[in-house]
């Protein structure tokens, strides 16, 4: 006999589906998107460049954003969530982990199309490893936090999947938010503004634009502005007075991430998309260095 679990408080049935069925596509097309990425950088050679493997860090990273959001999915279609208290810690740390990975490592990515675009200069191995290496530390240290008292992981309204704990406001909160935001919001954000700035005039005077130079910093804000913003509000006001499904909605834009980037970093690059091309269809690509050009 099937258990029929109430609806979560504030939503109605429409409102539980579409939010499952929003979850569940976003992490069904952003996985397979970037589980293309991920293949295709393994099987073809011309694509293995030191540049390409931060591309491959932000896939990686976007992959575990869909995980994250295909086991929301599911927990929204069964309206409860099934895996207990420790499962919601694991989940809110995953979920952590992999959106602060992905947006360093676009950070990253910023940084290397500054050097190769204005100095000239070509990453090497060393580097681009040394970086990914740090992204995915630096996202382990502020995911690990809550875990050890400093912030706290709860659910998120619609009480199917785990975040950070937004609704109590107290000192400790408030204290890992501005942390958190400064060196994993606006700190990226800034070396993406900057560098991409740097390339903008690079490309102004030489008169021959290679890529949408604003594209990548307005995905991160468009992507995870609502959500910063409503961290930021919860710090200043009772944001329980906001109707949980109006909550949700910086969750859910958030999760469009994945396939975002992967239009962005790997299928709006070039020769990246050269390469995923010549995986699909055996064709084989003309260029061999692979630049991370978007158009």
């Amino acid at each position: 006999m099937v258990t029929a679990y109430p609806l979560p408080e504030g939503f109605t049935e429409l409102e539980v589906f579409a939010i499952g069925t929003a979850l569940l596509v976003e992490a069904l097309l952003g996985f397979c998107l970037n589980g293309l990425t991920i293949i295709s950088f393994r099987k073809i050679k011309e694509l293995r460049t030191p540049s390409n493997l931060l591309v491959l860090s932000i896939a990686l990273a976007d992959c575990g954003i869909c995980i994250n959001a295909f086991i929301a999915a599911f927990s929204s279609f069964l309206r409860y969530w099934p895996y207990g208290s420790d499962g919601c810690q694991i989940h809110g740390f995953q979920g952590f982990l992999t959106a602060l990975a992905s947006i360093s490592s676009s950070a990253a990515v910023a940084w290397d199309r500054y050097h190769h675009y204005c100095t000239r200069s070509k990453m090497q191995w060393s580097t681009a490893v040394s970086m990914m290496v740090f992204a995915w530390l630096f996202a382990a240290f502020w995911s690990v936090m809550p875990l050890l008292g400093w912030g706290e992981y709860d659910y998120e309204p619609l009480r199917t999947c785990c975040t950070l704990d937004y609704s109590k406001g107290d000192r400790n909160y408030i204290t890992f938010l501005f942390a958190l935001s400064i060196f994993n919001f606006m700190i990226p954000g800034f070396i993406m503004l900057t560098a991409y700035q740097s390339v903008h005039q690079k490309f102004k005077k030489s008169g021959h634009y290679k890529f949408n130079t604003g594209l990548p910093l307005k995905t991160l804000v468009i992507c995870w502005g609502p959500y910063c913003l409503l961290c930021f509000y919860a710090a200043v006001e009772n944001v329980m007075f906001i109707s949980p499904k109006y909550r949700m909605i910086p969750a859910v834009i958030a999760k469009t991430v994945p396939t975002v980037d992967a239009f962005v970093y790997a299928l709006g690059n070039e020769n990246y998309r050269g390469g995923i091309w010549q995986f699909l269809t055996g064709q084989k690509i003309e260029k061999a260095e692979v630049d991370n050009k978007t158009k």
